[in-house]
C-alpha cells in the first residue's frame, strides 16, 4: 500500500501514546492552555521541508484533540511495541520518500533541526536512516547515562551509541577534563528514515547490543546498516515527568512561538 515516490517528498510523524509509567496521558497534558501534542504538532508543522505532519496514535482521546485543533491523526494498532513501530505503521500508507520520526514530548523542538536533517538526506541519497547530534559541553552531560553517547567516523557516520562515556580518555585520569581535550556529542532523538528502509527495520528483530544498552538504533549499525549525523547547536527541552511542565512552560513563554 502506497509505493515510494521519485521525488524527495518528507513527511513528519509524530509518535504519540497515552499509556506511560512516569506520565500517563503526557501527549494531553496542558502547556499553557494548549495540549502537548499541539505545540509539538506546530513546531513541527513550521518545517519548511517538510511536505505534511501526522500523529500517530493508539488512543482516541489523542486523535480528537489532535482532530480538534485541525491537526492530521491516523489511529494506529495498540500491539505496536514502540513509537518507530508506530511510525513506520502510518508511513507504509504514505508514498513520502522521506519519514522523520518527531519526539511527542519535544513541544520546543525548532523546526530548524527538522529541516537540517531532511536537507542532510536529500543532499545524501545513498544514505538509509540519519540523526542529529549536539557537542557536549559539561560534565553533568557527559556523566548521565540518560544521555545517550556517540561516536562518529571522519564522514559523519555514527561509529557507535552508549549511555556510558565514549570514547574513554585514557592517559587524563580525571573525567572533568575529558570535554577539554576531545569533542564529545550527545545524540538527539530525531530520526530521519528512507521509508523503504524504516519498515524493513522495525521487521528486525532487537538486536544484542540494543537489548545490554536500551538503545534502539544500535539494532541499525549491528544490522550493518549506516546511519549518518548532522551536528546541531540546538537544544530542546523535552517532557519525561509532571514536574518538567512548569520548565517547559518558562522556556516557551520565553520566546517567540
Amino acid at each position: 500500500m502506497g509505493a515510494i515516490a521519485t521525488n524527495q517528498e518528507a513527511s513528519g510523524i509524530i509518535p504519540a501514546r497515552y499509556a506511560s509509567s512516569r506520565f500517563p496521558g503526557k501527549p494531553l497534558a496542558e502547556i499553557l492552555g494548549k495540549p502537548m501534542i499541539q505545540w509539538v504538532y506546530e513546531r513541527a508543522s513550521q518545517a519548511k521541508l517538510l511536505d505534511q505532519v501526522i500523529v500517530a496514535t493508539d488512543e482516541q482521546r489523542i486523535f480528537d484533540a489532535v482532530e480538534a485543533f485541525g491537526g492530521s491523526a491516523r489511529m494506529t494498532s495498540p500491539n505496536a511495541a514502540n513509537g518507530t513501530e508506530r511510525v513506520a505503521e502510518v508511513a507504509r500508507q504514505l508514498n513520502s520518500t522521506l519519514i522523520v520520526n518527531i519526539q511527542g514530548d519535544e513541544p520546543a523542538i525548532d523546526p530548524a533541526m527538522i529541516d537540517q536533517a531532511v536537507a542532510m538526506m536529500q543532499n545524501n541519497p545513498e544514505v538509509p536512516v540519519g540523526t542529529l547530534v549536539k557537542r557536549i559541553t559539561s560534565v553533568a552531560e557527559l556523566t548521565n547515562p540518560n544521555i545517550p553517547k556517540v561516536v562518529l567516523d571522519n564522514d559523519f557516520f555514527a561509529l557507535y551509541f552508549s549511555r556510558s562515556i565514549i570514547p574513554f580518555t585514557r592517559d587524563i585520569p580525571l573525567q572533568e577534563q575529558w570535554i577539554n581535550v576531545h569533542d564529545y556529542f550527545q545524540h538527539i532523538g530525531l530520526y530521519i528514515y528512507r521509508r523503504d528502509f524504516l519498515i524493513k527495520f522495525v521487521a528486525l528483530p532487537p538486536s544484542k547490543l540494543e537489548k545490554i544498552e536500551q538503545l534502539e538504533q544500535l539494532r541499525i549499525l549491528e544490522n550493518g546498516y549506516k546511519i549518518k549525523a548532522a551536528i546541531t547547536e540546538t537544544s530542546s527541552i523535552g517532557v519525561d515527568v509532571p514536574e518538567d511542565i512548569k520548565r517547559v512552560e518558562a522556556y516557551l513563554s520565553g520566546r517567540a512561538t
